[in-house]
């Protein structure tokens, strides 16, 4: 198993960042009701890629695939620590596919319209799944499941619930709640938590 909990140590900061609690509880926040998700729905992978692919579900997760231990900030001011995620490194579906040279971000998409977006480089971290078990069980609903990305080095909004698609990009689209006035960075010891308190 990966253990990703000292990424604080990249940022300069504590394990536990500035502004935020510890809790042993996973708090459920959404915009909206958990969506119903098909039972052969399948992952969309197009844009800025050699190879645009529908990948089900079975496929994705008979992949190469990770145990991490992760920290999980949320934007709203509280902290989980030391998730155990299962799931298929970013990295792995990128390869998969094969990004083209002018691929520099990435839009995921999620079966209830939500979208979120970040810089390749981000992206391409080892600290980045696409992740459908939680803690030794399969990931559920309320929580993202079946598949849900996870971001421990970024708030906790950065990784979209109940994903369907990623799309590359060779520019910049902003997401749900950047367009809203969250952080394009997100980056939890900086506190970049909205665009008024930091440069986007």
């Amino acid at each position: 198993m990966r253990d990703v909990t000292d990424v604080h140590e990249e940022f300069d900061g504590e394990r536990l960042p500035p502004g935020q609690h510890e809790t042993s509880s996973f708090p459920v926040l959404s915009k909206g009701d958990v969506p119903s998700v098909p039972a052969d729905s399948t992952l969309d992978v197009w844009g800025a890629v050699d190879d645009e692919r529908s990948i089900p579900l079975e496929t994705l997760e008979a992949l190469e695939s990770e145990r991490q231990r992760q920290d999980f900030h949320c934007v709203t001011g509280w902290s989980r620590l030391g998730c155990i995620f299962r799931g298929a490194r970013f990295r792995t579906v990128a390869d998969l596919v094969g990004t083209s040279e002018d691929a520099v971000h990435v839009l995921f998409h999620a079966h209830d319209g939500y979208t979120t977006d970040l810089p390749l480089r981000d992206c391409l971290r080892d600290g980045v799944l696409l992740a459908w078990e939680l803690d030794g069980e399969a990931l559920s609903g309320e929580h993202g499941g079946p598949l849900r990305v996870v971001t421990p080095h970024k708030y906790a909004y950065k990784g979209a619930k109940w994903l369907s698609g990623i799309e590359f990009l060779t520019e910049r689209k902003r997401g749900y709640w950047e367009r809203r006035g969250y952080s394009g960075t997100a980056n939890p010891w900086n506190e970049e938590r909205y665009v008024s308190d930091t440069a986007d």
